[in-house]
C-alpha cells in the first residue's frame, strides 16, 4: 500500500482563493472544466505560494542572501562553468580555452620553480603544443585566445631571475657570516649551543 503525499493545506487554501477570485470568462470556464489552470491562475497561485513561503521563513537562510549577484556586467556564455571551477578550486576541467587561460596566468611561477633550463624548455614546449592543439579542435565553447610562449625569451628571463635570486642568497649568506664573525667568542658559543 503506497502512502499518498500530504498536501499543503496553505497551498490548497491559496488555490481555493485564486479560483474564487478569478473573473468568470469563457477561457477560465474551459480551463476549469478540463482541469487545467489558465496562465493568470497559475501566476496567482505561484505568487501566493511565494508570499506564504516568505512568511514561513523558507527563504531566510539562502546562500548569498543580501549580496549582489556577481558578474552581471559580463556576457560570458560559460559563466556557470567558470564560477563552478573557481568555487570548487578544480584544475584540469572545463573547456581548453578556460584551462589554458588559467595555466597561462600561473605559468611564470611554474617556470621559476623549474631547476634546470631543460626543464623550463620542456614545460614551455608542452604548453605551446597544448595551445596549438586546442586552437585546431572545433569542439565548440569559447575561442582559444591564449598566446603561445617564446621559449628562448622565457628561458632568458628564467636565467636572469635565477641569477638574481642566487645573488641575493649569496649576499644574505655573506652578511650572516660577517655578523657571526663580529660576535664575541661567547656569543658564538651560545649560538652554536642553541642550534
Amino acid at each position: 500500500m503506497t502512502k499518498r503525499p500530504r498536501s499543503d493545506s496553505r497551498l490548497a487554501a491559496a488555490r481555493y482563493q485564486v479560483d474564487r477570485a478569478m473573473p468568470a470568462s469563457d477561457e477560465a470556464d474551459d480551463a476549469s472544466e478540463s482541469g487545467r489552470l489558465t496562465p493568470d491562475q497559475r501566476s496567482g497561485m505561484v505568487e501566493i505560494a511565494i508570499q506564504q513561503a516568505m512568511r514561513r521563513g523558507d527563504f531566510d537562510d539562502l546562500p548569498g542572501k543580501g549580496r549582489p549577484l556577481q558578474d552581471l556586467d559580463r556576457h560570458d556564455p560559460d559563466w556557470w562553468i567558470r564560477r563552478k571551477i573557481e568555487r570548487e578550486g578544480l584544475t584540469g576541467l572545463g573547456p581548453p580555452a578556460l584551462t589554458l587561460r588559467k595555466e597561462n596566468a600561473e605559468l611564470g611561477e611554474r617556470i621559476d620553480a623549474q631547476p634546470t633550463e631543460a626543464a623550463v624548455r620542456e614545460l614551455l614546449e608542452d604548453f605551446n603544443k597544448r595551445v596549438i592543439e586546442a586552437r585546431r579542435q572545433l569542439l565548440g565553447g569559447p575561442p582559444v585566445i591564449t598566446p603561445t610562449r617564446d621559449i628562448d625569451a622565457e628561458v632568458a628571463g628564467w636565467r636572469e631571475r635565477r641569477d638574481a635570486r642566487l645573488r641575493v642568497a649569496e649576499e644574505e649568506r655573506q652578511r650572516e657570516q660577517a655578523e657571526y664573525a663580529a660576535l664575541s667568542w661567547r656569543e658564538r658559543r651560545r649560538r652554536r649551543r642553541s642550534e
